[in-house]
């Protein structure tokens, strides 16, 4: 048995002795010591005497609005977490709680699984935000695990993957496109337990849906059309390791399900096998989307959003990270300089002001490219200001002038057009799909360029992203 030191001392407010007694038992199991109070008085007489690790807090009490104690407690502690219960719930009633200072809300009735997710929840993002406000005081670090930079917001991710990273909970990483999530992922996985395992990376948007279920849980031969082995899934492949998803919001409903019950038991069925599998990994999630508000729209289930949302990981922008903009550029162009054969050590005094002031509204994924183009299309010891693309120069993209739409011309009835004759139609044969063209025109700047992607991007004026995308579309037909 456990010392009573290894307990989370909770506080229970609630008026009704026999819905105590059932949220009593419902965490019976979990390593919490749990004082009953039916009122607001009883509330802050036992909090006076010792303040809790955690509160349950029904809004409706005999002698006052819950959230009356909810304000008294945060004041004394800003980090308390405090889950609100209330069988009056309502958007307006949700966000009062949650400006009051909340850590969760539950609608009553809910099930005993749903309380005891929550908790464990908040209890663990409390314990973390007590470690960060420890180390404080540190020296700022430069970077970390992959990650440079030295902004605040950069220093407080920081903390949280490395003490993520010892734990088995799930982490969620969110964040604006370019900001940096699988890098995030990687971390978590390369400082972790599981880092002599196996890290798979499934990127949810970028699989169809048709083939996501079986990307993630694999398949037998026979399963579909086109099925003409065994597949081994990611999920399979992970075993013992990290499995990231990438773009979680966009996994299909129905597959979700299949997810959450995979994510419960460990336990997973191929497409078009009868048999359950068993596999060990750790999840990792990230999304550029408001998870909540895909669950508020129904389009993301929140059983498995609150599986999912253990221990979040809000990636800043690069617009708000100030230095860590030309820190990031200094290392690109050394990167970049180096595998291109180039002699660029540093920019010049314009070019970094320019940097600085761009909004990066593709962030850090934006920058890099920004930065290969340049050593790519030029050379020389120093960036100018002119060496860099015409989207960092302008300030970003210029906004497209609105203008009223034409009068519309008079209708004029043409004949229709004769048919064609026996040369023309021959004629139109030679005419190909522009997908066709496309393809033949990115092989050759590839090949011309000796196979380096990102000088023939450079070359072709698209991203060296988009020209990875398209070569991957092409091996998966």
């Amino acid at each position: 048995m456990a010392d009573a030191a290894s307990y989370h001392q909770l506080l229970l407010v609630e008026d009704s002795p026999s819905l105590a007694t059932v949220y009593q038992e419902y965490l019976r199991a979990g390593p919490y010591q749990i004082r009953h109070a039916h009122c607001i008085a009883d509330a802050l007489k036992y909090a006076n005497q010792a303040m809790p690790d955690g509160v349950l807090l029904d809004l409706r009490l005999p002698d006052g609005d819950g959230l009356s104690v909810l304000r008294e407690l945060r004041g004394r502690d800003p980090d308390l977490p405090v889950v609100v219960m209330t069988a009056h719930g309502s958007v307006a009633l949700a966000v009062e709680a949650m400006q009051a200072g909340a850590s969760d809300f539950l609608v009553k009735p809910f099930a005993p699984e749903r309380l005891t997710v929550t908790v464990a929840n908040v209890m663990e993002r409390a314990a973390l935000r007590r470690q960060v406000a420890e180390l404080a005081a540190v020296a700022p670090r430069q970077g970390f695990a992959g990650f440079i930079g030295a902004a605040p917001a950069m220093q407080a991710v920081y903390r949280i993957l490395e003490n993520a990273a010892a734990s088995r909970a799930t982490v969620f990483v969110s964040g604006e496109s370019g900001t940096g999530k699988e890098l995030a992922a990687e971390a978590v996985h390369s400082i972790s337990p599981r880092k002599a395992g196996p890290f798979i990376a499934i990127n949810c948007a970028a699989i169809p849906k048709d083939l996501i279920e079986s990307e993630i849980f694999g398949h037998v031969r026979g399963a579909f059309t086109g099925a003409v082995a065994d597949r081994i899934g990611a999920a399979r492949a992970a075993d013992g390791g990290t499995l990231f998803l990438d773009e979680i919001c966009e996994m299909d409903l129905a597959l979700q399900g299949k997810l959450l019950r995979f994510i419960q038991t460990g336990t997973f069925q191929p497409v078009g096998s009868g048999k359950m599998l068993q596999t060990d990994v750790r999840f990792v999630c990230a999304t550029n989307r408001d998870p909540l508000e895909e669950v508020r729209a129904g389009r993301f289930r929140e059983d498995l959003y609150y599986r999912l949302h253990v221990i979040p990981v809000p990636l800043p922008p690069l617009r708000d990270r100030g230095d860590d903009v030309l820190a990031l550029a200094e290392a690109f162009l050394t990167k970049s300089a180096a595998e291109e054969g180039k002699r660029f050590q540093r920019f010049d005094a314009e070019a970094g002001a320019m940097l600085m002031r761009h909004t990066w509204p593709g962030n850090v994924r934006e920058l890099e490219n920004a930065i290969r183009t340049a050593v790519v299309l030029h050379d020389g010891e120093l960036v100018t200001a002119a060496m860099l693309p015409a989207t960092v120069r302008d300030g970003g993209a210029k906004p497209i002038a609105v203008t009223a739409p034409p009068l519309p011309e008079p209708e004029i009835i043409k004949p229709a057009p004769p048919p064609l004759t026996l040369r023309a139609a021959e004629n139109t044969k030679r005419i190909r799909p522009l997908a066709e063209t496309e393809r033949e025109a990115i092989e050759e700047a590839v090949k011309l360029c000796g196979g380096n992607i990102a000088k023939a991007a450079a070359f072709l004026g698209i991203s060296p992203s988009t020209l990875y995308r398209k070569q991957e579309s092409w091996r998966r037909r």
